[in-house]
């Protein structure tokens, strides 16, 4: 199994397992209850007036400055490389959707600016060099000292730059499997009508009973599966 099969079966089977750490609050927020009422309302469909207006409010905010936004499209794609003919995270605006991911989610930021923060010094460190403008192996290198974290360990008490890797790591592979050239790349085609030829004769005649060949003719022609279906008013199927 390659690397991106890898992540594929990760995001697919376990999850994001940081993002939902940081995700998580504390009962009596309030928040479930509201959301729970909102979606209740059998007036919206898609986004309620109220998430409209937060995201337009998100959108007009910044978090990352020009540099950090660069450095985070740098990792994205050392963490996914791009593959053909989908692309990788750059083309599905992964560094976007974790500006706003960052936005959304306060309480991620220290995190993200912090991780950030941590590996250009690295890098300066090691190699004279901004993460975003080091070679790949000196970034490769770099991020081997914090891609693995002790298990046994809560995340939330490992070191800053363990938990930033692990949370930034979420964060390009749930932005581009949830992305419409990620989905293109696990091949997901969505749900499809099955063929159906009717109950078999041998249940039929089991039971005693028998289609009306103008009604299965009707229902269960291939050539017209993908048509809808008309009805007139007493609800007698037409065509």
């Amino acid at each position: 199994m390659d690397r991106r099969k890898s992540i594929q079966t990760m995001i697919l089977g376990a999850g994001a397992s940081a993002l939902a750490f940081h995700g998580c609050k504390g009962e009596g927020d309030g928040k479930t209850e509201v959301a729970v009422q909102e979606a209740a309302q059998p007036h919206y469909f898609g986004r309620t007036p109220k998430e409209l207006e937060r995201i337009e409010k998100l959108n007009a905010e910044r978090l990352f400055n020009e540099h950090e936004m660069e450095t985070i499209a740098v990792l994205s794609t050392v963490i996914l490389p791009p593959k053909e003919p989908f692309g990788g995270p750059l083309e599905a605006d992964v560094p976007e959707f974790i500006e706003f991911i960052g936005k959304d989610m306060p309480d991620m930021q220290n995190t993200l600016l912090g991780g950030l923060m941590w590996l250009d010094h690295r890098s300066n460190t090691e190699f004279g060099t901004e993460f975003k403008t080091a070679t790949l192996e000196q970034q490769k290198q770099i991020l081997d000292t914090i891609c693995y974290r002790d298990m046994d360990v809560p995340l939330d008490e490992q070191p800053l730059e363990i938990q930033f890797f692990a949370l930034m790591r979420n964060l390009v592979v749930t932005g581009y499997y949830t992305s419409k050239v990620g989905i293109a790349d696990l091949g997901y085609k969505g749900n499809s009508p099955n063929v159906w030829d009717g109950v078999p004769d041998e249940v039929l005649k089991k039971h005693g009973v028998e289609y009306d060949p103008e009604w299965i003719a009707k229902c269960v022609d291939q050539s017209k599966r993908n048509d809808i279906a008309e009805w007139d008013e007493d609800g007698n199927l037409l065509t």
